[in-house]
């Protein structure tokens, strides 16, 4: 079911989404050679403690962290340890944030030092397919106006469309309905209306889109090796258009 949220809703969504926005932010002034992701994991949780909300990731589904930090071909859900970055590494950070009884969740992934050319094309594209795709989050457009949008931009560039990952509805619960694919028709599935909330996250590799989850039941690395990268944002449909909930400015 599709919990289509109030102008209060989105207004508290606004504030959990902005604060997420800030963590991410904020962690991201840290990430440099030699900083373990624990490390970032703590700044982060500490952050959003001190601002009295949650941190919406740790414990769900029993997720040790209130970050996941995914590193070169982990695309998703790595955990935070003693793993030290080092120069010339991606990492992904995805966090979620509850306050006031309302979630947000966004993720952006952050060059260590000097990149690759290959890596800067991977997160340029990634993020340019994030937000031409959420620019058809209008009301009236279906779900595959959004999902086909990322899909073209990430394939034009000779990138892999993750598939078995989604987007999701956001409110109350960190996870609602509906599944926002990255791939798929223009003019196909649901019809968009204001007061819904959806996070719109393609997830990119530069090889194989194909993937497995590892030993410790949460990490999720590329079949093939290849780098991969992931950004996020939670986007209100309002009468307007799309409204960014988790952005600074």
């Amino acid at each position: 079911m599709i919990e289509i949220k109030t102008d209060n809703d989105i207004k508290k969504m606004r504030y959990a989404g902005r604060l997420l926005a800030e963590t991410i932010a904020l962690v991201g002034e840290h990430i440099k050679p030699g900083v373990t992701t624990r490390e970032l994991d703590e700044i982060a949780e500490r952050y959003i403690h001190k601002a009295g909300a949650r941190p919406c990731f740790k414990g769900y589904g029993g997720f040790p962290a209130s970050i996941c930090c995914s590193v070169n071909d982990e695309i998703i859900h790595g955990i935070p340890g003693d793993r030290e970055l080092l120069p010339g590494d991606i990492v992904s950070i995805d966090a979620g944030v509850e306050k006031d009884g309302f979630c947000s969740d966004s993720a952006k992934t952050f060059a260590v030092g000097e990149i690759s050319a290959e890596n800067k094309k991977l997160l340029t594209v990634t993020e340019e397919s994030l937000m031409e795709g959420l620019a058809q989050a209008l009301p009236g457009n279906r779900l595959g106006d959004i999902s086909h949008r990322i899909q073209e931009i990430i394939e034009a560039a000779g990138f892999g469309v993750v598939r078995n990952y989604t987007g999701h509805g956001i409110g109350r619960n960190l996870h609602e309905d509906p599944d926002v694919p990255n791939y798929g028709a223009a003019g196909r599935g649901l019809r968009l209306t204001k007061g819904m909330v959806i996070a719109i996250e393609p997830m990119v590799t530069v090889g194989s889109h194909k993937n497995k989850t590892l030993s410790d039941d949460w990490t999720v690395v590329t079949l093939d090796g290849s780098n991969a990268a992931h950004f996020e944002h939670t986007v209100a449909i309002t009468a307007s258009g799309p409204e960014i909930l988790t952005k600074l400015d």
